[in-house]
């Protein structure tokens, strides 16, 4: 039999998980991406590199690039890319969803390649979208000209974002980085979004990015931040983990209830 005092470590520890999850998220990814997100793609972290300055949150910040992605991603087109999405989270209505994103491309002219941000319900279904950054050669960047419109209730700061011109030297954009191909390549800089969630649920966020028309001069999208209602993301534990976590409790009464016999 499990000694009684190694079931009530693990109930501990699994009462903890979620708050210990969600604390990684909160800042930098000083761990890496979190264990209860999902990465299709070319995804990681990074600390100050190139033309991504450390996060406004200081440390490490997470990303995701175009270069050795999967076809297919994109939901507005384009050829090869990458996602990432979170743990499935619960917020209330109300609920303010802040994070910080960098888009960088070494692509341009008519090679138009962009990035997204979307909350999904917990069926994967869009609820709100949250940003676009598309290859442009003059005006903002954000929102991606020819996408859809973000919902009216994003708030952008800045509110204008020129591209900053120039071959963008970034790890992520691998054999690209320093290249630029044509006018509109660079990167945009940290730009900070906010969204108040209309409705209490649970959801999952989705951040992507995706080559245009081609393969090659690639680009990427660097984040970080994210909090809702002022707190990181607490993701939902999943059944399994609910089960040993009862198990766990469970152990600690049976303990209680020999020690009062």
């Amino acid at each position: 039999m499990k000694p009684i005092h190694n079931i009530l470590a693990s109930g501990m520890m699994l009462a903890g998980l979620s708050v210990a999850t969600g604390a990684a998220q909160a800042g930098a990814f000083d761990t890496g991406i979190p264990g209860t997100w999902s990465c299709t793609g070319n995804c990681g972290t990074l600390g100050a590199n190139g033309v991504v300055t450390a996060s406004p949150e200081g440390g490490n910040y997470g990303w995701i690039a175009s270069n050795t992605g999967i076809t297919g991603l994109g939901p507005f087109g384009g050829t090869d890319g990458s996602r990432l999405r979170t743990g499935v989270f619960s917020a209330a209505a109300g609920d303010d969803l802040e994070f910080y994103f960098n888009y960088v491309t070494s692509d341009g002219a008519g090679y138009a390649d962009y990035a997204w941000v979307r909350l999904l319900d917990n069926s994967l279904t869009e609820v709100a979208l949250l940003f676009t950054a598309r290859t442009t050669p003059g005006g903002d960047t954000v929102p991606g000209f020819g996408l859809p419109a973000l919902n009216p209730d994003v708030t952008l700061s800045p509110a204008s974002t020129p591209i900053i011109p120039g071959g963008p030297v970034w790890s992520p954009l691998g054999g690209y980085s320093g290249a630029c191909y044509s006018t509109g390549c660079g990167y945009t800089g940290w730009i900070g979004m906010s969204y108040e969630i209309a409705a209490a649920g649970n959801y999952v966020l989705e951040f992507g990015v995706v080559d245009w028309s081609d393969q090659i001069y690639d680009s990427g999208l660097a984040f970080d931040g994210i909090l809702v209602g002022g707190k990181p993301i607490d993701p939902i534990p999943e059944p399994a983990s609910l089960a040993l976590l009862g198990i766990g409790l469970a152990g600690l009464a049976a303990m209680r209830r020999r020690k009062h016999a």
